[in-house]
């Protein structure tokens, strides 16, 4: 990513849904400046204590005259979350992604790069009407309903094909691949560490009981024993692409 977008000793780079910071640590041991944004005052807070130069604001939202301009701009996984279900029923999706691109393209220079890395519904996704948690268990209804308890509000671009129409008026698209395949890898490895037991983690749990008992959705979202989202990817119901656009003249 960093030799694909330019990031360099020098270079200013915009991170578009920074989480905790891991990138722009990267930005910076590379000698470039980063500014980020979340909409999480979590993390936030930690990429301040860490020297970290990220902002409280929507990276939907992004303008130069907030942020000024940025040789590169990179997002990692926010794009998954720019519309809701909703939104999509009410059929403002595409517009929400095309305006998204306009305002990033406003931040780069002609030829600037922007690196998207975002989920997607896959190929064998289902219609969303047939979306069902009193689906049989284990159908692709029930698991697609599922994930919907474990990622709420979030509904993911159709494929890489929308992603590219919509960025059309801004960008050229320079570089794509699938990291479907990673992914599953990487689920893999996350539930095996977070499944290690500890004193901390027995803590932690302790304080969500009154949620747990409160909320049937975070009930059925964390104790059903199934990785929605890894289960997804290896049916093919969701896929993941690396993209890579250029600023159009």
């Amino acid at each position: 990513m960093a030799e694909q977008i330019g990031i360099k000793p020098g270079a200013h780079v915009l991170d578009l849904g920074c989480g905790w910071g891991p990138l722009l640590n990267f930005i910076r041991a590379r000698g470039a400046t980063g500014v980020g944004v979340t909409l999480s005052r979590a993390q936030y807070e930690a990429c301040r204590r860490h020297g970290l130069d990220v902002h409280l604001a929507d990276a939907r939202e992004v303008n130069p005259e907030t942020f000024g301009r940025f040789d590169a701009a990179a997002s990692l996984g926010a794009f998954e979350h720019f519309c809701s279900p909703e939104e999509y029923r009410a059929g403002r999706q595409e517009r929400i992604y095309r305006d998204f691109f306009e305002r990033v393209a406003s931040l780069l220079p002609e030829g600037g790069r922007f690196y998207l890395q975002t989920m997607v519904f896959g190929r064998n996704m289902i219609p969303l009407d047939e979306v069902d948690i009193e689906a049989p268990r284990d159908s692709d209804a029930w698991i697609l309903a599922l994930l919907a308890r474990q990622f709420p509000g979030s509904w993911l671009p159709l494929g890489q094909e929308q992603i590219v129409g919509c960025a059309a008026q801004a960008f050229t698209l320079v570089a794509s691949s699938s990291g479907r395949l990673d992914y599953i890898e990487t689920i893999n490895q996350w539930n095996r560490r977070v499944g290690r037991r500890s004193l901390r983690k027995a803590l932690l749990k302790l304080q969500l009981v009154p949620r747990w008992l409160t909320s049937a959705d975070f009930r059925l979202a964390f104790t059903s024993g199934v990785s929605a989202n890894r289960v997804c990817f290896e049916r093919e119901l969701l896929d993941h692409h690396r993209l890579v656009f250029e600023r159009r003249p």
